[in-house]
């Protein structure tokens, strides 16, 4: 996420880091093999990292002039004033263009995210809670039920509804263990539903989760998230 106020310093530090990486020795082939190749590729891949955000507003080759100029102590085409002047602009334009995408994609989540509880509610199997939480039972189980005051261990994936998966236990090879009220209202509702040894997908309203603010990252505003929930363990 690109915020105004840190990225004139962000593309500081990028620059003096591209200007270090012009300073080390290119190498050949495709594949870094000295301390100085293997150094310099991986300053590469984090300048490269550094400006994905930006990269559709860089002009590559006015980029490498001002590395150029630097290395070879040429008359600079901008002073220090020109510079911090031009970056505070296009950092607020950055800002400004960011915040509006943010907006529409927050729109957009609204009305699929409405469509797609609709359509999805109307399936067999599926409940819709009074607080517009709906869920499946995938297996049933056969022990206790936790409280919202409980300690459970679960295993768990979280996806989008597009299908990515943004979050999973299972991946990480580890349950999760969590008290049950600490985690986000979706959740305390609907494995309170559970017994021990069941399995429920749950499809999460975003007044449920995590709102108009998101989560950052995968998790933008707005966003409906469903969730394969397999409950294994409570404690008290």
């Amino acid at each position: 996420m690109i915020r105004s106020s840190k990225l004139v310093p962000k593309l500081a530090i990028t620059f003096g880091a591209a200007a270090l990486l012009a300073a080390c020795n290119p190498f050949g082939s495709s594949t870094p093999e000295t301390e100085t190749e293997k150094f310099s590729y991986s300053v590469g891949v984090d300048i490269g990292k550094s400006l994905e955000t930006i990269r559709d507003d860089l002009d590559m080759a006015a980029l490498t002039q001002g590395l150029d100029d630097v290395m070879a102590k040429n008359e600079l085409a901008m002073d220090d004033a020109t510079r911090r002047e031009i970056q505070t602009t296009v950092a607020q334009k950055l800002r400004e263009k960011h915040m509006k995408k943010q907006e529409e994609e927050a729109k957009s989540a609204v009305a699929g995210g409405a469509k797609f509880l609709a359509e999805n509610g109307k399936k067999e199997g599926v409940t819709t809670t009074a607080s517009g939480l709906q869920y499946r039972v995938l297996t049933a189980g056969t022990g206790a039920k936790p409280t919202a005051e409980d300690t459970v261990t679960v295993h768990y994936k979280g996806t989008l509804l597009n299908g990515e998966t943004f979050d999973s236990s299972y991946d990480r090879k580890e349950p999760a263990t969590f008290q049950l009220n600490q985690v986000i209202p979706g959740w305390t509702e609907g494995v309170q539903l559970m017994t021990v040894g069941s399995k429920y997908e749950f499809v999460i309203p975003a007044a449920l989760a995590y709102g108009e603010q998101g989560a950052g990252g995968k998790i933008g505003p707005n966003q409906v998230l469903k969730f394969d929930v397999e409950l294994l363990d409570i404690k008290k």
